[in-house]
């Protein structure tokens, strides 16, 4: 791996992390976030330009089927970009490590969720309360207004995933 590769992967994992939050924080993904990362998986592939090749036409259909699925709904506009933009920086193997691992991550994230549904009603978090109390305060208030799963954290988690198994 290239020390640009390595700097461009390195980069991506903090901005993943910083997507992760920022969604849970505010269920939004910031669209210069996105052009940073699309940019960045182009940068970890100049020294192979037949892989950036293949990973443009793997992202273009990837682009395709998701948009198709947003376009029904199932998806936030967010997360597609987010997708797409991770793919860039991936060859095919990777783009299929990065769906299953993300589905696999989401599956539990929603499970987490589900859990949540059945605890009880947090009294509004006092000042001082741990991150992890008031993060719960906030959730369950929006699960009982029934807010979408921040499914950026495990489009995040995916990508990290997939991230540090191709060689990070």
């Amino acid at each position: 791996m290239s020390w640009i590769s390595y700097v461009a992967s390195t980069l991506e994992i903090l901005l993943l992390l910083y997507v992760a939050t920022l969604d849970v924080a505010t269920r939004l993904i910031r669209n210069d976030i996105c052009l940073v990362l699309a940019l960045l998986g182009i940068a970890g592939q100049l020294a192979s330009p037949m892989q950036l090749v293949e990973s443009l036409i793997a992202t273009t259909i990837l682009f395709l089927l998701l948009f198709a699925i947003y376009q029904r709904g199932w998806i936030g506009g967010g997360d597609v970009k987010l997708l797409v933009a991770l793919s860039i920086g991936l060859p095919l193997a990777g783009v299929m490590q990065l769906l299953t691992t993300t589905t696999l991550a989401g599956g539990v994230l929603a499970l987490v969720h589900l859990m949540m549904r059945v605890l009880p009603y947090p009294k509004l978090a006092p000042v001082g309360s741990s991150f992890a109390r008031r993060v719960y305060a906030i959730e369950r208030w929006r699960h009982v207004r029934h807010a979408p799963l921040p499914y950026g954290v495990a489009i995040a988690c995916g990508g990290i995933w997939t991230i540090l198994s191709k060689g990070f």
